[in-house]
């Protein structure tokens, strides 16, 4: 059989149909195909509206992270993540500090407006601040609801870029999208003022598109763990680590990728935008003098304990997207009880926090390894058949020895030594 994955109009086919083209073509046995019709809580009906070409969902595992305590409020935290060891660490964390002080920015998100061909920069500026109340009328115009709720545009920025000779125009059109993730009202309001933009300055407006470094929607969170607690020595090893962050780039990616470990449960089972949070949180870890530094910085206080902060951007909504409509994140919303995208970004930056204190106090004692080779030997013992006690049998042998391995779990189901 020859292989051709041109499949003419398969997005108009259904989605048994287009099952059936997949199986055909890679392959599949019945047993196969009877797993991805196991559509779970989203339901293929739903999963069918969100995306294209649908022919199956895909499940996590959600988990929910306790102890958390922020801004005197105790939350309980839904996190979706398929890594071992993460909503654990997370818990115990949250538990050892006790409590998180957290603040966020108002949900204001950068708009950008490119503008090529623009012969002279300086007077095209003036004019267009010079039309800064006429464009943010324009713009709120396109979006009277987001107005109402008391968003809506608020500011205009315009500033010149270089790039191998190249003179760029760009304008910063700064909305509040109270609620919302913000997407979708900014680059409706850019795509509204573009054509005035192109009169004034003489150019061509090449892109109309938001920006997913927020600079302007922070959040950030604080923790101590006292010395009592956690211990001296460890407080100096997490110190160090934090450094070592802070003076190596290599180390300093691992660091925050342990942050977004965190982060980016809560903004999955939230239905929110995880890949826009990440390159937001990135992004910022860039930006400004230094070069690439740690999201998170720690510090001793006058009594000695460990003062841990976080602080970066958190572009989250709970209106619009999969958020209202992914009936999985609907309940994790409820779960958590927040009620505006302000406190729901607090309580992420908390987890990120936690995640990451979890993460390095690991790292500088017993190591990293030791709770995900529990867990990964659990698995191990899964995928060779064993159920019920088994499972603890098999794993705890293979941890004990060191080798957690397909081959050593299926001799120790078979009795051997």
């Amino acid at each position: 059989m020859v292989k051709d994955s041109r499949i003419s109009k398969f997005y108009e086919k259904g989605i048994d149909e287009r099952l059936a083209l997949v199986k055909d073509f890679a392959e599949l046995s019945d047993d196969e195909v009877a797993v991805l019709k196991k559509y779970g809580g989203l339901g293929i009906e739903s999963a069918n509206r969100m995306i294209e070409n649908v022919i199956a969902t895909h499940e996590l595992p959600l988990g929910i992270a306790t102890n958390f305590i922020v801004n005197g409020k105790p939350v309980l935290v839904p996190m979706v993540i398929e890594e071992p060891s993460v909503v654990a660490a997370a818990s115990n964390a949250a538990k050892m500090a006790g409590s998180f002080e957290a603040s966020s920015d108002e949900p204001v998100m950068i708009g950008q407006v490119l503008l090529v061909g623009v012969k002279k920069i300086p007077e095209a500026k003036k004019k267009i601040l010079a039309a800064k109340k006429k464009l943010l009328e324009m713009a709120n115009a396109r979006d009277s609801v987001l107005v109402k709720f008391g968003g809506g545009a608020k500011n205009i920025e315009v500033k010149e870029a270089k790039f191998k000779g190249m003179k760029m125009v760009i304008v910063h059109l700064l909305v509040d999208v109270s609620d919302a993730m913000g997407a979708n009202a900014g680059n409706t309001m850019c795509e509204t003022i573009a054509p005035e933009l192109e009169s004034l300055s003489g150019g061509i407006a090449r892109m109309r598109i938001i920006s997913n470094l927020a600079i302007y929607r922070k959040a950030r969170a604080k923790a101590v763990w006292k010395k009592e607690m956690i211990g001296e020595e460890t407080i100096d090893a997490v110190i160090d680590a934090y450094a070592f962050a802070a003076a190596d780039k290599f180390r300093c990616a691992t660091h925050n990728k342990g942050i977004m470990n965190g982060i980016d449960s809560v903004v999955i089972a939230t239905g929110n935008d995880y890949r826009a949070v990440e390159a937001g949180a990135h992004a910022y870890a860039a930006y400004g003098a230094g070069g690439y530094k740690p999201l998170t910085k720690y510090y001793k206080n006058k009594e000695g304990d460990l003062v841990g902060e976080i602080e970066l951007p958190m572009a989250v909504g709970l209106v619009g997207g999969a958020t209202k409509t992914h009936p999985t994140a609907k309940i994790a919303v409820k779960i958590l009880g927040v009620k505006t995208a302000k406190e729901l970004s607090e309580i992420i930056a908390s987890v990120g926090l936690a995640q990451n204190f979890a993460a390095m106090r690991a790292l500088v004692s017993e190591g990293i390894q030791k709770g995900h080779m529990k867990l990964h030997s659990k698995n191990i013992a899964v995928q060779v058949g064993a159920s019920g006690n088994d499972i603890e049998r098999i794993s705890a042998l293979m941890v004990k020895e060191g080798n957690i391995s397909v081959s050593r779990a299926k001799e120790i189901m078979e009795g051997k030594k």
